[in-house]
């Protein structure tokens, strides 16, 4: 819900992918936008851990836990070490189907050579 309702305030929209080494990297950082809201913890609504795998999309977060805001990644590989590093890195999103992970693999590739990727906009499906 958290990213969804930045997604929905257009906060995404004209900002840029900077980061491509084993994850890509998006967000608000250094752009003045103001985060929507609270983050939720680190579980599904059944309070089930989701492991930070590839295609998976989690809350990014400074070296202390609990303090992310409206960066999230990408994984471009099997991060399960991200469960647990700096207390967690939320799930909250996977891509969809093969076809999605293909374009988040050239975009990963134009992020490495180019440095980064702007974004034009931003919507998701539930």
């Amino acid at each position: 819900d958290y990213i969804a309702a930045a997604v929905k305030q257009g906060l995404y929209d004209n900002k840029v992918i900077y980061r491509s080494d084993f994850v890509i990297q998006m967000g608000l950082y250094g752009s003045g936008v103001a985060p929507p809201g609270d983050l939720p913890s680190n579980e599904t609504f059944d309070g089930t851990m989701i492991s930070n795998n590839r295609g998976t999309c989690a809350i990014a977060h400074f070296d202390v836990p609990d303090n992310g805001n409206t960066e999230f990644f990408i994984n471009l590989q099997n991060n399960s070490h991200l469960d647990e590093a700096y207390g967690g890195f939320c799930v909250f999103a996977e891509v969809s189907d093969p076809e999605s992970m293909e374009v988040v693999d050239i975009v990963a590739r134009e992020v490495k050579d180019k440095g980064s990727v702007d974004i034009i906009s931003v919507n998701y499906e539930c």
